[in-house]
């Protein structure tokens, strides 16, 4: 997955039915985890654009989002926010949210 900053996260939700952020933070342990798995989800989506960005640095998107904890999943449909993913429970969920 490639950093995104947040203007290229907004213009990807413009332009695309459907993308996703992956929200992190170094020192998280489950966002290890999640990494792991969303790296999985992109390889079996390649045509879904997903991006991923550290929360740390994106204080606007968090508080504009609600974001309440990391790692977090944005998926916006048709130019907005969808979907917010707080429990990445496996690879097969997030491959269902993410191929609809």
């Amino acid at each position: 997955m490639k950093e995104w900053t947040k203007q290229q996260w907004e213009r990807v939700v413009e332009d695309e039915e459907l993308a996703a952020l992956y929200l992190y933070t170094p020192m998280c342990g489950t966002c290890a985890v999640a990494s792991k798995m969303m790296d999985v989800v992109e390889q079996l989506l390649p045509l879904l654009p997903v991006g991923k960005a550290n929360l740390n640095f994106m204080e606007d998107l968090a508080y504009e989002n609600e974001i309440e904890s990391v790692p977090c999943l944005l998926v916006a449909r048709d130019g907005e926010i969808a979907q917010k993913v707080y429990a990445f429970q496996s690879v097969l969920n997030l491959y269902e949210i993410l191929k609809k």
